[in-house]
């Protein structure tokens, strides 16, 4: 469908599945001084009840694993314009996978999540909140009876649901979203999500409850005092954050509290019931971006609205973020992690009350 504006529409791809663009080399973001990005179309989609657009590009990059060459990326990323048909309403995705079968657990989310809501006529009813928790639990349940063995793989899911001038955000898992706030002559990062960890009292409080031992590798192998149960925070933590474990055993080891799969870990905790929240976009609103740990990991918030904010381009802000992730990984070690960005633009849009009746 053309952009209301008429100059920045392309063929986009759906979801990651579509998109095998992998570089040769860790260092290697651009060709002939160009960034590799810059031969796809920016994407763009109208949101008609506002009269406003977004723009978007997005980027996912195998991690570096000298140790494992054929490892495959575990990180997805699915795009829906027009859920349900709606002009209104566009979905943005990313799915981080972990264990043996991460990759066909990210896939297999990134693929039914957005389904299940597409079919779901209570979407743009009172409590669409409920709606969005219900198609997160569905999924889980549905990859738990499906042939992909979740018993210790599974996948993160941060979603953003534009539902006309509105953002409904649904997370499980330490994968991030992130708006930009216009304030003076500042560009501020507001976090849509909270990464679910045990770094969080309020779920280190939760799985504790359900019996997960909350250790770091160092306390798990006796090099720190496990009766210690404070871990700093993530930065000051490192390479070593506290992870949950079962009573008397040394399985299962995830960093995360919540998560779609991992069914064995469910008996210490681990959930896949989502955070969900809602923000009311403002001319204020300059973008946001939705991207996996591989980003986050070293980046904060701030450090990545601060060069989404430097890129007039999209595609630019994904290829240079990306770049930076790596460079930071590899100065911490010898790999990296998959990397998935994905960022959206909001544009034109200003403060205009809705008629009465009018849909989203």
């Amino acid at each position: 469908m053309g952009c209301a504006h008429g100059k920045c529409c392309g063929h986009r791809p759906r979801s990651s599945d579509s998109d095998s663009r992998e570089f040769q080399e860790v260092s290697q973001f651009s060709v002939h001084g160009k960034h590799i990005l810059t031969e796809r179309s920016i994407e763009c989609v109208p949101v008609p009840s506002r009269n406003f657009r977004l723009e978007y590009s997005v980027l996912t990059q195998r991690g570096y694993y000298p140790y494992s060459p054929g490892k495959e990326n575990e990180d997805s990323f699915c795009i829906r314009t027009q859920v349900q048909g709606n002009p209104n309403l566009h979905f943005f995705g990313v799915f981080d996978g972990h264990g043996l079968f991460g990759a066909q657990c990210s896939n297999f989310v990134r693929d039914r999540l957005v389904d299940i809501l597409a079919n779901d006529p209570r979407l743009l009813l009172d409590n669409p909140a409920n709606a969005y928790s219900s198609a997160f639990v569905r999924t889980n349940h549905e990859l738990h009876d499906s042939e992909i063995d979740d018993t210790e793989s599974g996948t993160t899911a941060i979603t953003v649901l534009v539902v006309g001038d509105k953002l409904l955000v649904a997370n499980v898992g330490d994968s991030r979203a992130v708006i930009a706030l216009k304030v003076g002559d500042r560009v501020l990062a507001e976090d849509l999500s909270s990464d679910q960890t045990p770094f969080r009292r309020d779920e280190y409080e939760r799985v504790k409850l359900c019996g997960a031992r909350v250790l770091s590798l160092d306390q798990l192998d006796g090099l720190k005092d496990p009766d210690i149960q404070t871990w700093g925070d993530e930065e000051s933590a490192g390479s070593d954050p506290p992870r949950l474990w079962v009573q008397n055993g040394t399985y299962y080891g995830t960093a995360f509290t919540r998560s779609i799969g991992d069914s064995k870990a469910e008996e210490i905790g681990v959930i896949a019931d989502p955070e969900v929240s809602t923000v009311q976009l403002t001319p204020d609103h300059l973008f946001f971006v939705v991207a996996s740990d591989g980003v986050f990991e070293f980046l904060s918030s701030q450090a990545v609205v601060d060069m989404v904010a430097s890129y007039p381009d999209p595609r630019d802000a994904c290829a240079a973020i990306a770049g930076e992730s790596y460079k930071q990984w590899l100065a911490h070690g010898n790999r990296t992690d998959d990397i998935t960005i994905i960022i959206v633009h909001v544009k034109d849009l200003r403060n205009v009350p809705m008629l009465q009746g009018q849909q989203p």
